[in-house]
């Protein structure tokens, strides 16, 4: 790895100070946050007003906020991204740590697609692929989908005479039951599905969001019941909402202070 070059780096932390507070900042603010020489935060800041990366703050003298700069490289990095390939990082590396299989989907109508998956390490695995297709209401991703849905469009989606297709014997098909799984998704902010699209499975969901806070997907963690336990499910939410932040992350989301 090459030498870190002192300018630049704190030209990056004087930008990253204004991810935090109401976006903006004044010299001797930066100067006792960062402990840095008032001269060199005023040449420092200079220097990124005019190449765009800061602008000051109208009616404000001496306050500055992040200029045009920012968002253009943001945005060009948000082009960028590709939800399954960073998916399928974010699903291994939860894999690696549980030993489990992992999914990241996303919704299309009523049914989830599968765009990312990571199989489990043990011998008894939940068996499926990238690509697969399955009634939403029957999964957790799905459930977390579903209920990251305005009320109206769930209700266009899931019309109370719709019906809901079996999977197992433990499948919801019934609208009204549904909607009352889906309202306590909201209130925890994870999905659980038990035996609902496998007899012998059980998951757990967090959704992933973008840069704008909107849900585009969810992740899951998928455990045959014979090593499914209370415990065990309390362990593997903690991991999938780590995940599903980690991926939220990589979109540009950023979580609430």
């Amino acid at each position: 790895m090459g030498r870190l070059v002192p300018a630049v780096t704190r030209a990056l932390d004087i930008l990253e100070l204004f991810l935090d507070g109401d976006g903006t900042l004044s010299t001797p603010e930066i100067v006792r946050r960062l402990q840095l020489p008032r001269t060199t935060v005023h040449e420092l800041v200079t220097t990124l007003a005019a190449r765009s990366y800061l602008v000051p703050v109208p009616e404000q003298p001496g306050r500055y906020r992040l200029g045009v700069r920012p968002y253009q490289l943001g945005s060009r990095y948000a082009e960028q991204l590709d939800l399954a390939a960073e998916g399928g990082q974010v699903a291994r590396a939860v894999a690696e740590t549980c030993g489990e299989t992992v999914h990241v989907a996303i919704l299309e109508g009523t049914d989830v697609i599968y765009i990312a998956k990571v199989d489990s390490t043990h011998a008894v695995r939940m068996v499926s692929a990238a690509g697969r297709r399955l009634p939403a209401h029957c999964t957790s991703v799905g459930k977390m989908l579903l209920a990251s849905l305005p009320e109206e469009e769930l209700a266009a989606r899931v019309p109370d005479d719709a019906e809901l297709v079996a999977m197992t014997p433990n499948s919801i098909t019934d609208p009204p039951a549904l909607r009352a799984a889906l309202a306590e998704v909201r209130r925890r902010g994870i999905a659980l599905e038990s035996r609902e699209s496998n007899p012998d499975v059980s998951c757990v969901a967090a959704p992933v969001r973008d840069r704008s806070g909107r849900v585009v997907a969810a992740l899951s963690i998928s455990v045959p019941m014979i090593r499914w336990s209370e415990a065990r499910r309390a362990e593997l939410e903690e991991l999938v909402v780590k995940g599903a932040t980690e991926l939220s992350g990589r979109l540009g989301h950023r979580s609430p202070a």
